[in-house]
C-alpha cells in the first residue's frame, strides 16, 4: 500500500459514487474528507432512515436491499478512516476553497481542496402541467423520500404518472407498502418500450427487475396506461383528480395526491462554479460537465463521478466512484490496480447501450413545450408562466437561457432552475424555432441552495446579489 500522507482529497456527495470513492481512497492509505448534505450517508437510491427507524432493508429496498446493506456497509466501515461530515451543504467554491453550511448549527466554513471528486447526484426532471402546484402534487423523488426516509405516503389514494424506470419503481414500492396506487400513466407508449428490448437486454438482471415490477403492478389490480398525455391535476385546497388523455379520449381519476416526474437531472451547479467546460449531452438531453473516461473533468484536480456528470444508475455510480478515486490517485503518482481500473471503463461503456435503450423505452415528451398553455406555471418560485417566456422571446428577441433569465426571472428563485430549468429551455427552443442543444444553459450561482442570509459575508459579491 503506497501512502502520500500530504493528499488529503475532498469528496462531494455520499451516495454510492462517494462512499465508493471514499472507499478506494482510505484502501490506499489517504484519509478524504466526505461531505454531504443528509444526515446518513446513502444518498437518494439507498437513503437511510434515522437510527432509530424499524422498517427493514428488504421492506425500504425491495429487490435493492443486498445493494443497498452493501453501500452502508461500505461507510459505515469507514468511520474513523475518513473524515465523514453529514448534514452539511457545500453552497459556494472560490480559490480552491468550497464554502460549507452546516445545519443543526446554522454556521458556515471553508472546506481547502487540491483534489476534489464531485459526486453530487441527480434530481427529479420536471415538465409542468396545470395544477402542479396544488397541494399533494410531489415529485417521484420526493414521493420516495417520504416512504424510504420518513415511512410515510404522500396519500391514500396516489397516482404516479409520467416517464421513466422510476415511475414503476416507486409506484411498485408505495403498492407494496400497502398504498392504494390508483393508477400509473405513463407518457411513453408500449411501442417504445418494445422496440427498446434488445437493447435492455444488455443488462439482463436489470431489466428482469422492470419487468418484475410492471407484472406485480399488473397482479395486483394497478391500471397500467401507457401512451398518455397528462393534462391537468384539479382540486380545491389540493390535488382531487387527475386528468389524462389516451387515444385521444380525456379521462379523470380521482385521488389525494400524485407523484410524477420525466426521470432525473444532473445536479450539475458545482460542477459549474468549478469552472468545469460544459458540453450539450444528446443522450440526456441537458448540457453536462465534460470528463474523460477515467474521471477527469476539463479542470486540473477536479474529479466527476455518479449521476452528477450524466443520469447512469447507482450501478455506474459505484463503478464511477471508484474509478475516479483510482484515477486520482494515479494522477498523483500513487500506484493502483490499473487492470481494476480498465475493467471499471470497459463495464461503464458496455452500460452506454443499455443507456440509449432506457431513452428509446422513456423518451423525452418532445411535444410539451407545443401543448403547454400561455398560462401554465413554469417557474413556481417566481411565478413564471410559459406565456410571459414566449412574449419576452417575441419582444425582445431572446433566444439564450440566461437572457432569459435576466428579462424574466425564470430560473431565480429558490430552486435555482431545478424545477423550472429544463422546461423553460424546452419553451424557449420551441418559440425560436431552434434545437434545444442550442438556447444554452442555466449558468450556476452561488449560493447553489438556500442559505440564511446573515451566514453570507457582508463583503461577498454574493451578498450584494442576495440583498440587491
Amino acid at each position: 500500500m503506497t501512502s502520500t500522507p500530504e493528499l488529503q482529497p475532498v469528496i462531494v456527495g455520499a451516495g454510492p459514487a462517494g462512499i465508493r470513492a471514499a472507499q478506494t481512497l482510505a484502501a490506499h492509505g489517504l484519509r478524504p474528507i466526505v461531505i454531504d448534505e443528509a444526515a446518513r450517508a446513502g444518498g437518494q437510491i439507498y437513503r437511510r432512515p434515522p437510527a432509530h427507524f424499524k422498517r427493514t432493508p428488504q421492506t425500504l429496498y425491495g429487490t435493492e436491499a443486498a445493494r443497498a446493506a452493501a453501500v452502508h456497509a461500505a461507510i459505515d466501515g469507514l468511520q474513523g478512516r475518513i473524515d465523514h461530515r453529514p448534514d452539511s451543504l457545500v453552497w459556494s467554491v472560490q480559490d480552491q476553497q468550497l464554502d460549507v453550511l452546516h445545519g443543526p448549527t446554522q454556521t458556515t466554513h471553508t472546506v481547502p481542496y487540491g483534489q476534489l471528486i464531485v459526486a453530487t447526484g441527480a434530481t427529479d426532471r420536471v415538465l409542468p402541467v396545470p395544477g402542479w402546484t396544488l397541494p399533494g402534487v410531489y415529485t417521484l423523488g420526493g414521493a420516495q423520500v417520504a416512504l424510504k426516509f420518513q415511512g410515510c405516503a404522500i396519500g391514500s389514494r396516489v397516482v404516479f404518472a409520467g416517464t421513466g424506470p422510476l415511475l414503476y419503481l416507486v409506484a411498485y414500492q408505495y403498492a407494496k407498502a400497502g398504498v392504494e396506487v390508483a393508477a400509473v400513466l405513463d407518457t411513453a407508449r408500449f411501442a417504445d418500450q418494445l422496440a427498446a428490448v434488445p437493447a435492455l437486454l444488455r443488462q439482463p438482471a436489470v431489466f428482469a427487475k422492470g419487468v418484475y415490477y410492471v407484472a406485480w403492478l399488473r397482479a395486483h389490480g394497478v391500471a397500467l396506461h401507457s401512451g398518455v398525455r397528462l393534462v391537468r391535476m384539479q382540486g380545491d385546497e389540493r390535488v382531487r383528480s387527475v386528468v389524462w388523455a389516451e387515444s385521444g379520449r380525456e379521462h379523470t381519476l380521482d385521488c389525494d395526491a400524485v407523484g410524477f416526474g420525466y426521470a432525473l437531472r444532473s445536479e450539475t451547479q458545482l460542477a459549474d462554479l468549478l469552472g468545469c467546460r460544459f458540453a450539450f449531452a444528446p443522450l440526456h438531453r441537458a448540457h453536462l460537465p465534460e470528463r474523460d473516461a477515467a474521471g477527469r473533468s476539463s479542470v486540473p484536480g477536479v474529479y466527476l463521478a455518479g449521476d452528477g456528470a450524466g443520469i447512469m444508475g447507482a450501478d455506474a455510480a459505484e463503478w464511477a466512484g471508484e474509478l475516479a478515486a483510482l484515477t486520482l490517485l494515479a494522477d498523483h503518482g500513487v500506484a493502483v490496480d490499473a487492470q481494476r481500473a480498465n475493467r471499471l471503463q470497459q463495464k461503464l461503456e458496455k452500460l452506454m447501450g443499455f443507456r440509449a435503450g432506457l431513452e428509446r423505452a422513456f423518451p423525452f415528451p418532445e411535444d410539451w413545450a407545443a401543448q403547454a398553455s400561455d398560462d401554465l406555471v413554469v417557474c413556481r418560485c417566481e411565478n413564471i408562466t410559459a406565456g410571459e417566456l414566449r412574449r419576452a422571446v417575441a419582444n425582445s428577441g431572446a433566444d439564450e437561457m440566461n437572457r432569459l433569465k435576466a428579462l424574466t426571472r425564470v430560473g431565480m428563485g429558490r430552486c435555482q432552475g431545478r424545477m423550472c430549468g429544463v422546461a423553460a429551455a424546452e419553451i424557449l427552443a420551441h418559440a425560436t424555432g431552434r434545437p434545444v442543444a442550442q438556447v444554452g444553459r442555466l449558468r450556476g450561482q452561488a449560493p447553489i441552495k438556500p442559505i440564511p442570509i446573515h451566514l453570507v459575508p457582508a463583503d461577498s459579491p454574493t451578498h450584494e446579489e442576495v440583498t440587491a
